[in-house]
């Protein structure tokens, strides 16, 4: 299965697994954080039911290069230009890329799943250039599919990732420069920056902080570690309503039952009291003071969104352990 040209984005980090389960400590490491969360996917969940039939569609050779141990050190990379395999969903059938679709498809939300397909068009030329790999097999446990490319991580697991929602860190974004508004995700900057609007001065010069961090470092804290920004603690109860709103505005691509695991570690880990909302003077683009650079985080949720010059986000849920 042949390799297909790839456009460059020379601002794109990296991470590497040995640097991310170094900086998370045990982010998914204990088997007894497997047990199912109500709403999660289920191996029947129908993503995972067409990896199921993409597994078994697959021939020799295409095992050779797809099929990838769940040890691999690739299930757990993070990156906004990556390809996981040299698998391009172009090189497949006809009937496995409508699987893949498929797949894509029963991941994200009905929204998400428009948006992530504009997304790919816009910034690689679409779906076809993107690239898949199977981890483990789907008939056991745990497994896990993943499509990567230019700003864009999705993955299936059926829950069988211990502890983790989305099967892991996934990343999202846009190729857009200039003017924000035009970015696919601009929705979501509108709509924390309307956190923002509600805070009083106090608030403000809390929230308000001078320098990002890497925009892949999404790992959980150590328990104790300070967050960045203002907690949903310090908020009024209508403050704190258009927080929900703004994590239900980053979640918003995706399946319905990712986002109710989501929310369900959210609440495992202190709820909406323990989520911080920070904001960025660095990139702020055409200096508004509309921040373009926020993040949302709590002991179980890192939520970065990198809009300037433009968008890179990452999101990691995941249990404690």
């Amino acid at each position: 299965m042949s390799k297909s040209s790839r456009r460059e984005c020379p601002d794109c980090g990296s991470q590497d697994r040995r640097e991310f389960l170094a900086a998370t400590g045990a982010l998914l490491g204990v088997a007894a954080l497997s047990g199912g969360v109500w709403g999660a996917p289920s191996r029947s969940s129908a993503a995972e039911t067409a990896v199921g039939r993409l597994y078994e569609s697959l021939t020799a050779e295409q095992r050779k290069v797809v099929v990838l141990p769940w040890d691999d050190e690739r299930r757990t990379r993070i990156n906004a230009n990556w390809h996981v395999t040299q698998a391009d969903v172009q090189s497949f059938t006809k009937d496995q890329q409508v699987l893949i679709t498929e797949i894509v498809k029963g991941v994200t939300s009905a929204d998400g799943y428009e948006r992530f397909l504009k997304q790919m068009e816009d910034d690689d030329g679409g779906i076809g250039q993107y690239s898949v790999g199977i981890f483990g097999d789907p008939s056991g446990t745990p497994f896990e599919f993943a499509l990567t490319g230019r700003h864009l991580t999705l993955r299936a697991d059926g829950d069988t990732t211990p502890g983790a929602a989305f099967g892991g860190p996934i990343v999202y974004g846009h190729g857009a420069e200039g003017d924000p508004k035009q970015n696919l995700f601009w929705y979501q900057t509108k709509q924390v920056n309307e956190v923002f609007a509600m805070l009083d001065g106090k608030q403000r010069d809390k929230a308000l902080v001078a320098s990002a961090p890497a925009e892949s470092a999404v790992q959980l804290r150590q328990a104790g570690e300070a967050l960045p920004g203002i907690s949903g603690r310090e908020l009024s109860s209508d403050q704190k309503a258009v927080l929900r709103r703004s994590l239900e505005a980053v979640l918003a691509p995706y399946r319905k039952e990712d986002v109710a695991e989501a929310f369900e570690i959210l609440e495992a880990g202190g709820g909406l009291d323990s989520l911080h909302v920070a904001f960025y003077r660095s990139g702020d683009l055409g200096n508004d003071q509309v921040w373009d650079v926020w993040r949302l985080e709590s002991p179980t949720v890192v939520c970065h969104f990198r809009g300037a010059p433009h968008v890179h986000a990452y999101i990691n849920v995941a249990k404690r352990s």
